[in-house]
């Protein structure tokens, strides 16, 4: 498959950190979508994105995802766009994303460290990002 060539405006490159998140285990999950649109719809970063975008930008990651260095591709293009503080952004979108549905799956566990790695965010940010990320999620 001929790569495809690809371009992320910023607010576009952190939706697309979700999708990958929620790809990571071959299905978006009902509770994964909800979180992306709700996150989208509340946090600054995202003022002026529109809601409908979302769906362009996930067939865009996905055709990424297809192709046989898809998430290698996809981590240089949003490393390339994103400045280092929003790369941390983009991983926190990825652990709200990963949190949504209950427990991380492995293959999502696994993601979160390959997309650690791939957006160069110093392991112990990280680390803290997801453990903020858990404790928003703990329930009683």
């Amino acid at each position: 498959m001929p790569h495809t060539k690809i371009r992320f405006s910023k607010q576009e490159a952190l939706v697309c950190a979700m999708v990958l998140m929620s790809a990571a285990d071959q299905q978006m999950s009902d509770a994964e979508l909800g979180m992306m649109s709700r996150l989208v719809q509340e946090l600054p970063v995202f003022d002026g994105f529109q809601l409908r975008e979302i769906e362009t930008v996930t067939e865009s990651c996905l055709t990424l995802l297809s192709q046989s260095d898809g998430l290698d591709r996809a981590c240089t293009l949003l490393r390339e766009v994103l400045p280092p503080r929003l790369r941390e952004t983009a991983y926190l979108l990825a652990c709200e994303v990963a949190a949504a549905d209950g427990e991380a799956t492995q293959e999502e566990l696994q993601f979160l460290q390959d997309f650690r790695i791939g957006l160069d965010i110093d392991r112990l940010i990280a680390g803290a990002i997801e453990r903020a990320a858990k404790a928003r999620y703990q329930i009683v």
